[in-house]
């Protein structure tokens, strides 16, 4: 078929260079710091297997049927008292479940992106996010958390650009790619924003849970209800996720908003997918209700270990030059290399010579920047690989400046 029949948003759409790395994991030799994965050995398979078991011989009719768009009515009773904890008091109306928060951004993106219009995002910024949004051909403009940008300069880029500024979008906690959090007073500065420019500000929340150390930072959503008086009036757009957590492989996820907002995305997933897979829903639903705090103390205790072998071991093996992030949770580090380096070569002589995977850090970056970045993945790596793997990358950097400089 022709390229013009195609629509033109495809040419927006590019594959993940996450997903396409992902490939790797299956050669054995490949120590692989790319992709954001949990470590197998936390699923909660035992329960997990239990509840299916439970389930079809309890209400194999109810698990294994059509379902309602907003979700299972017990799981989002579970999200509205999860919720509550974060400071974000709510009703089950105020919650649609969505098939993994990638499908959410997806929504997000379809009910207020129209061609030609801005999304503010910081630079870098989450890969998957970038992907979603592109099929809504939007332009991007640089976010900034520490207001160094009025709203009328947003607008009037917006402006010379077409369109308007219509969303904001962003990870306050443990950010995939760089790992690092928004303080207070940053997250607060973002809110007003979103107020002044009357848009919604979309909190990637899916690593909320995984914090490892230091103090536990509010939820923008909740920030918002208390200044604002209610998640009405909210224009914060919470979206949150079981992969970190419980498990990628059932695809639940959850946002949580103002209900005109939430109203909407049900008609957008009914035109799409109906509901998410019920027996998933009602699965997650009876692990969560368990066992989600003993999950999530299990991973903060096994990714804190892996974080810190992995910055002993840049400690050790880096040269001079080399930086990077110290984060309180999550599953990345974020390296910034000397300037003559660019992680995209970088990740081709990797693979070819050392076998050591990583993500070069230009795909996060709308515009294209940050060549010399990369990003590395501790939740997977175990302290072998971790140690083996950033001895074997710190000498190849080590290397390519010694030729840069002869």
């Amino acid at each position: 078929m022709r390229n013009d029949r195609y629509s033109t948003r495809v040419n927006k759409m590019k594959a993940s260079e996450v997903r396409e790395l992902l490939k790797l994991l299956d050669q054995p030799d490949i120590i692989s710091f790319a992709g954001g994965i949990p470590d197998p050995a936390l699923f909660p398979k035992d329960a997990i297997k239990e509840a299916y078991s439970a389930l079809l011989d309890e209400n194999a009719g109810a698990a294994l049927q059509y379902s309602v768009s907003e979700g299972y009515r017990p799981l989002r009773e579970w999200l509205a008292a999860h919720m509550a904890s974060l400071g974000v008091a709510c009703s089950i109306d105020n919650i649609v479940i969505t098939t993994g928060s990638q499908q959410a951004l997806d929504y997000l993106g379809k009910l207020f992106i129209s061609p030609g219009d801005t999304i503010l995002t910081t630079w870098p910024t989450y890969l998957g996010a970038l992907q979603a949004f592109n099929a809504y051909e939007p332009h991007y403009d640089r976010l900034s958390p520490h207001g160094n940008m009025t709203p009328d300069i947003y607008r009037q880029h917006a402006t010379t650009l077409g369109g308007e500024v219509k969303l904001a979008y962003l990870t306050a906690d443990f950010c995939n790619p760089t790992g690092e959090t928004l303080g207070r007073e940053e997250r607060l500065r973002l809110v007003d924003l979103a107020h002044e420019l009357d848009i919604p500000l979309i909190e990637d929340a899916a690593y909320q849970a995984l914090r490892f150390d230091g103090e536990r930072i509010a939820p923008m959503l909740a920030l918002d209800i208390e200044k604002h008086g209610g998640i009405e009036n909210s224009r914060v757009i919470y979206s949150g996720s079981f992969s970190k957590t419980l498990t990628p492989g059932m695809r639940v996820g959850w946002v949580c908003a103002a209900k005109p907002i939430i109203g909407k995305l049900v008609l957008i997933k009914q035109a799409a997918d109906l509901h998410s897979p019920t027996i998933n829903q009602m699965v997650i639903h009876r692990v969560a209700e368990k066992h989600f705090d003993e999950q999530v103390e299990k991973a903060c205790t096994a990714y804190r270990n892996r974080r810190d072998l992995l910055l002993a071991a840049l400690e050790r093996y880096m040269p001079a030059g080399v930086s990077w992030t110290r984060p309180e949770g999550g599953m990345f580090v974020w390296l910034t290399l000397p300037e003559a380096l660019d992680g995209a070569a970088l990740l081709a002589q990797s693979i070819e010579e050392i076998r050591v995977a990583f993500v070069p850090g230009a795909a996060f970056h709308a515009d294209g920047s940050g060549r010399n970045t990369i990003r590395l993945n501790f939740s997977l790596p175990g302290a072998e690989a971790i140690d083996t793997g950033m001895a074997r990358l710190g000498e190849l950097i080590g290397r390519q400046l010694r030729s840069e400089a002869a």
